[in-house]
């Protein structure tokens, strides 16, 4: 009996090491004739403490594969959990504020509030989660200073070039300092210099104990920042590379 709990309590353990664990899943599109197959069952492992990087042609799966591991949308077979609660099976309201409190957003779109300033958007997390307004923007403010954006604080989302928003978005999806950042082309919109600062500020965020990073991108340029590098192909998974090896899915 002891041999078993201990069997069981590493189980548990190994578990907890897993920021996302994805098995079979499957999303598709449209239906009758017209139903496309995006994913097709995809196994997939992220491990806390790393930054993974999703590569691979454009149209493969994967913003739909991490649109699925953000709970954007519902996989149409198979499961997904975050630090081990299954979140393709989670209650839509239930749903909602686990991914307020853990998961932080980069898309390409930057979804800024035009009403809001610099600070108050790269805040908005912060207020979701019941910081009063004026303590929010401080932290955000301190943030916008690494991102070297401090100068444009008060300014509105069409005072801001699309760089400057971009940095923006990132600091939104940093500030609260979640467990899970999800980022779609992160630097696509900036120059090498303010790409590798954005870089370094994930990394550091992902080394982190009981934190990750997955990233989308086509930026040959960041690709030193990535622990490990999982290669797409039409809904699939083909290979898992690391620092010094790689592994044929």
């Amino acid at each position: 009996m002891q041999i078993e709990n201990e069997m069981l309590a590493n189980e548990k353990d190994s578990a907890t090491q897993l920021a996302v664990h994805c098995r079979g899943v499957v999303k598709e599109f449209g239906s009758g004739q017209a139903k496309i197959r995006v994913l097709r069952g995809i196994d997939l492992d992220i491990q806390t403490g790393e930054t993974t990087f999703l590569v691979g042609p454009s149209g493969c799966g994967k913003t739909t594969l991490i649109s699925v591991i953000a709970g954007l949308l519902r996989p149409n077979e198979g499961t997904v959990e975050l630090f081990g609660e299954k979140t393709s099976k989670m209650a839509s309201g239930k749903l909602v504020r686990f991914r307020s409190t853990q998961l932080g957003f980069i898309f390409q779109q930057f979804n800024l509030l035009p009403a809001l300033t610099a600070a108050e958007n790269a805040a908005v997390p912060l207020v979701v989660q019941g910081m009063s307004l004026s303590k929010a923007v401080r932290k955000a403010s301190e943030l916008l200073e690494r991102l070297e954006m401090g100068k444009h604080r008060t300014k509105y989302p069409n005072q801001l070039s699309g760089g400057q928003q971009q940095r923006i978005a990132i600091a939104r999806a940093l500030v609260h300092e979640p467990r899970l950042v999800i980022c779609d082309e992160p630097t696509a919109s900036l120059d090498a210099q303010t790409g590798h600062a954005v870089m370094t500020m994930l990394q550091e965020l992902a080394s982190a104990p009981g934190r990750a990073v997955v990233v989308v991108t086509h930026d040959s340029r960041i690709y030193s920042f990535a622990d490990r590098i999982v290669t797409m192909s039409d809904g699939q998974i083909l290979s898992v590379q690391s620092g010094r090896s790689s592994q044929e899915i």
